[in-house]
């Protein structure tokens, strides 16, 4: 069988080198790439020189042999191109957020339905970090029994010299609970097993960038769905100290155990990443999970090729987003968290 096709339109964020990873390593052949900017494209071809560098996404579009395609351009043109290559009967693969807006999400899900393409968002933080794999495979196989509530943890660090204009607007990056968030919120659908949620508090702010206004700095979010809660808080705030862009943490409560994971480093002196501790009736352990496999790659591969939803359910992707969205509407309803840009 000839390996899988794919392309790249738009590659304003770093996530796009592991959305081509992710493929790469499922033994998929990326041939081309379009994108605006000179000096982003010239970084890109220096990691990915097979790659052919088009003026035109038609070209990438009206190319038949392509069967995918990748996109992390500004976070209020995803939709667009998604909607674009559905159009042209390609299947996509989106950095989060995937959607801005609930006119976007509203589109994407509409001709999706028509096309019956498939559309999946990358959130780094489960399927690209291996803890989180692994705490999946730990709750499916009940080992602590029914999950109750989650709590994600997604601090970052601004690097706010490095920021393109765009990150600092908020129409264009769609705010921290739509843009950060996303990625806490699918895990609390993930862990509950759940796609029924509700926003039951949710808030915004700028904190400590005020020459930057459109920036939100901070958020939180309280859910629920019908059998459990969840507690969110994203940030920008993660100290030049610490040797890591964010300690990211997520805790799990079940009936008969809990997990919690850190992902990106132990501050209590263990070497490396993804480190899980596991707590039952038997007792506490910590599980090294850093070198187990990330299947999102080629179970991806193989639902554009069997048209099935092993990856990633359809409803699933994109009640993530929906979710992501209504807390950022319900954050930002409050006068107080107005924001400008």
């Amino acid at each position: 069988m000839s390996a899988l096709r794919f392309a790249v339109i738009g590659i304003n964020h770093d996530h796009i080198y592991g959305q081509v990873n992710v493929m790469l390593r499922a033994g998929a052949e990326l041939v081309a790439f379009h994108a605006i900017e000179d000096d982003l494209a010239k970084v890109f071809t220096e990691h990915y020189p097979q790659a052919v560098r088009v003026d035109d996404s038609r070209r990438i579009l009206e190319d038949g042999s392509i069967a995918l395609v990748l996109s992390s351009a500004i976070c209020a043109e995803r939709a667009g191109i998604a909607v674009a290559a559905m159009r042209h009967g390609k299947d996509v693969m989106l950095d989060k957020p995937g959607m801005t807006t609930f006119e976007q999400l509203a589109e994407v899900r509409k001709v999706q339905a028509e096309t019956g393409r498939i559309v999946s968002i990358l959130y780094s933080e489960h399927f690209e970090t291996a803890s989180t794999v692994k705490a999946g495979e730990l709750v499916k196989a009940g080992a602590i029994g029914e999950v109750i509530h989650t709590t994600g943890l997604g601090p970052h660090r601004l690097r706010k010299p490095t920021r393109p204009d765009w990150f600092f607007e908020r129409n264009r990056y769609g705010g921290i609970l739509c843009d950060i968030a996303s990625h806490q919120c699918e895990q609390f659908l993930f862990f509950t097993g759940s796609l029924e949620a509700e926003v039951l508090s949710a808030t915004v702010a700028n904190r400590a960038n005020p020459q930057t206004p459109g920036l939100q700095d901070y958020g939180d979010i309280h859910l629920r769905t019908p059998k459990a809660t969840g507690y969110i808080r994203v940030d920008w705030f993660t100290p030049e100290g610490l040797p890591t862009w964010g300690d990211g943490r997520l805790f799990i409560v079940g009936t008969e155990g809990t997990i919690e994971l850190r992902k990106y480093l132990d501050v209590a002196g263990r070497p490396g990443t993804d480190h899980l501790f596991l707590s039952d009736k038997k007792g506490v352990q910590h599980i090294d999970c850093s070198g187990f496999e990330l299947p999102y790659g080629r179970q991806f591969a193989a639902d554009i090729r069997d048209r099935t939803e092993t990856a990633m359910g359809q409803e699933h992707c994109f009640k993530a987003m929906e979710l992501a969205l209504k807390a950022q509407q319900v954050a930002e309803a409050t006068p107080a968290a107005k924001m400008e840009g």
